[in-house]
């Protein structure tokens, strides 16, 4: 199945019972992964140092409190019931809402953008009007696209969110996998197990990390029935500790339990949420992951076996310490204790397998949301592996790949404990609901149109219990969660390096275009000969010409018959359908044979191979020619103006009823007229196999004379081969600038250009058919 085509048959969920089931047993290995793990280390966690675990059971059973309302209140009430409705065309995570946001206000740090690509479908999904109803929506809208300062702002809000996924990529592992293995405490001496649990655990991540490049479609259809697993053997036992132990438990739940919690430990109780927010961890994925379910699945999987099997594990867990407050390994709080020994091995194995899949559900996480800063110019380029041809979505960065591995055994390694892990991880997945929240609210106003009273009371109320989990992760700074800070503050003066970089960059090639004057009057031949081929040049540009095509036409003694400027560029929606796939027209009179050609992308969209990209273009452009010999889309009027206007085209798969394109090696026979309902246009007849190129032509309606010899030279060009012009530009600060910017542009954005790969569309262009240009840019 073709990816691309996939892609959107994926999108059309069909309602149906059975489907929706299936979805929803499917999440359970992409999803829920790290959240029900979570019971492995949430009372060892809590219990660690600030508060005891005393006869009288109040803080234990506070700790239940807590743990019940937390899970009720963000997972179930904010997540499931709220922001999974604020999906962007069926994605979810931080960038659909930031995606949502571009598209409501002018807010969009692309600097490429154009009207037509609101005209896209799903770009105007669900967009009732072109702003909110309410005054103070108006208001906002407006001054937010008026100040600068503020979409600035917006953006690095953003990008905080992400870099915390990307920590909280690091730090998942390493305590899921580490509290798994934990577990080998009970049965190892206590001298001997500290030196037992941090060799496994590293082997194990090792694993993980090295197997990456496989994929997970191989082994992806375990996923879901690893983590079944693991919910209804904690659920059972839970149920089995409950009854067995303390059967009224269930009192605890109650919010009073929560005030003589407080009452009680004060500062310490308040230190000690740290490692109750633990609970919640991996609860954005349902929101992040949206894209590959359906919100009714992601629903069902989470109300029906979730949320009540970690209810119950965590009773169970209360349950058994209530009635055991001194152990005699001393190992008082945690999971395996409460495990009856019998089973404690079984439980092992399929603990460290569910730790196994919810590192591999983040990791892979991490893979997607750095792809999708990279297509919107906020990560510098690297190279993205699709591990499986039927399955979209599923990707490998080896570079992030080996530096998440590295990060994750430093972090192991380092504090050998799931209580500074925790910390650390804490604060991650905190401030990730944080940015939600603060992203969602301007959602409620600016694409729901909803009063501001709503967006407040969901700030005030969700933002509340947050910053009270925040403030009490952030005091653990020393003893931890320093690490997802220092993390963040790397990726993010990368991410903001580079982004500025590259408005730097285009700001530069914008300025400096050449005029369509210019080019017409070299006249049709460019005032140099002109040979057989299609010249791709590459540019940024949506617009003009750029000032690097002045220096291939002034030191080049000849080029190519048919010239395409070539812009790849990305626009925020997840999506874009392979009919909307192109925008092409001239430059200049059609003599001159020089297109525009504007290929769009989702940001997460799969890029096509060289070869099949190759022909969606060529075929595009036949069929710009075409449709613009019939008036069809309405070509460019005025040849003597600059191209303003173009043509949206499909992929070749898109538009079966205009051309066509085959490429073979074997020379075909003319048939003869008026067999068949369709005529083809072949190139005259060679001596010697070479690869053919035919362009396959509607019989209705009737092109003209003109767009047919077009089509011919468009075809021979195509039979002469594809040239690469590839522009390498050396970004300088200008004289005069501040001495930040020259740190920032001459050291920073240059070391990251240099140390980064190639633009996607020249990783498999071969060096025989590449010409590459250097220019300095002083920006």
């Amino acid at each position: 199945m073709d990816r691309e085509t996939g892609v959107y048959q994926n999108l059309v969920k069909k309602e149906s019972w059975r489907t929706v089931l299936t979805l929803a047993y499917q999440s359970l290995g992409v999803v829920y992964g790290d959240l029900s793990t979570s019971p492995l280390y949430v009372y060892k966690s809590t219990f660690a140092e600030d508060i005891k675990h005393s006869e009288t059971n109040e803080e234990i059973f506070g700790a239940l409190s807590f743990i019940f309302w937390t899970l009720t209140l963000v997972p179930l009430l904010k997540y499931v019931f709220i922001v999974l409705r604020a999906d962007d065309n069926g994605e979810g995570g931080t960038f659909a809402l930031y995606s949502l946001l571009c598209r409501h206000a002018r807010v969009n740090s692309l600097p490429n953008g154009q009207l037509a690509d609101e005209e896209l479908s799903e770009y105007k999904k669900d967009v009732s009007s072109l702003g909110p109803k309410s005054s103070f929506g108006s208001k906002l809208k407006s001054t937010l696209e008026s100040y600068r300062v503020l979409q600035r702002f917006l953006l690095v809000l953003t990008l905080i969110g992400t870099c915390m996924v990307i920590g909280d990529g690091v730090l998942t592992p390493a305590l899921s996998v580490f509290s798994a293995v934990s577990g080998l405490e009970l049965s190892t001496a206590k001298e001997h197990h500290k030196y037992v649990e941090v060799p496994v655990a590293c082997i194990i991540l090792i694993g993980l990390f090295a197997l990456q490049h496989y994929g997970t479609h191989r082994v992806g259809f375990l996923f879901a029935p690893v983590v079944l697993i693991w919910l209804l053997c904690i659920s059972a036992i839970g149920l089995y500790n409950i009854f067995h132990w303390n059967p009224h438990v269930y009192q605890a739940l109650s919010p009073c339990y929560m005030y003589k919690f407080v009452k009680k430990t004060q500062k310490g109780g308040w230190m000690s949420l740290g490692g109750i927010l633990l609970c919640i961890t991996g609860s954005e994925a349902m929101f992040a992951d949206l894209g590959h379910f359906s919100q009714l699945s992601i629903k069902i999987a989470f109300t029906s076996l979730v949320y009540p099997s970690l209810i119950l594990a965590y009773m169970g867990q209360a349950a058994y310490l209530s009635q055991h407050h001194v152990l005699d390994n001393d190992y008082r709080i945690g999971f395996y204790v409460s495990v009856p020994e019998k089973l404690r091995w079984p439980v092992l194995v399929i603990a460290i397998l569910a730790a196994v899949v919810g590192s591999q559900a983040i990791i892979t996480g991490t893979f997607s949301i750095i792809k999708q800063c990279s297509a919107l110019g906020c990560f510098p380029r690297v190279k993205i592996v699709h591990t499986s041809s039927k399955i979209h979505g599923q990707i490998y960065i080896p570079e992030i790949n080996w530096i998440l591995m590295i990060l994750c055994l430093a972090v192991t390694i380092g504090f050998r404990d799931t209580k500074r892990m925790g910390n650390a991880s804490g604060l991650a997945v905190i401030t990730v609901m944080l940015v939600t929240t603060c992203l969602m609210s301007l959602v409620i106003v600016l694409c729901w149109q909803k009063s501001v009273f709503f967006a407040i009371c969901f700030v005030f109320f969700f933002g509340t219990i947050e910053a009270l989990y925040f403030s009490a992760s952030l005091i653990k700074f020393l003893e931890g969660a320093w690490v997802p800070i220092a993390l963040a503050f790397i990726f993010l003066i990368v991410m903001c390096v580079w982004h500025y970089g590259t408005l730097k960059k285009y700001e530069f090639d914008l300025q400096n275009k050449v005029s369509i004057n210019w080019l017409l009057s070299l006249g049709p031949s460019l005032g140099i000969v002109r040979v057989r081929g299609i010249g791709l040049i590459h540019t940024e540009l949506v617009s003009g010409i750029p000032a690097i095509f002045s220096h291939f036409v002034t030191n080049l003694p000849a080029f190519h018959q048919v010239l395409v400027f070539l812009c790849i560029k990305s626009v925020p929606v997840p999506h874009v359908r392979p009919e909307e796939r192109f925008l092409v027209g001239h430059i200049g009179p059609r003599q001159y044979r020089i297109y525009r050609c504007i290929v769009r992308y989702g940001y997460r969209d799969v890029h096509k191979d060289d070869m099949e990209f190759e022909k969606d273009l060529v075929c595009s452009i036949a069929e710009f020619i075409r449709s613009g010999s019939v008036g069809i889309n309405g070509a460019n009027e005025d040849p003597y103006k600059d191209d303003d206007k173009m043509t949206v085209v499909g992929t070749c798969s898109s538009h079966t009823e205009g051309i066509q394109m085959s490429e073979d090696d074997v020379i075909v026979n003319i048939d003869s007229p008026g067999t068949s309902e369709l005529r083809e246009i072949q190139s005259p007849t060679v001596i010697k196999p070479k690869k053919r190129v035919r362009f396959v032509v509607p019989e209705s309606p009737k092109i003209d004379r003109e767009a047919m010899k077009e089509l011919q030279e468009l075809m021979e060009a195509r039979e002469a081969g594809i040239a690469y012009i590839l522009g390498h530009s050396y970004v300088k600060a200008k004289q005069g600038s501040s001495a930040l910017k020259k740190l920032v542009i001459n050291y920073g954005y240059e070391f990251l250009r240099r140390n980064t790969r190639v633009p996607s569309y020249a990783l498999s262009v071969p060096h025989a058919s590449t010409l590459e240009v250097g220019m300095i840019y002083h920006v």
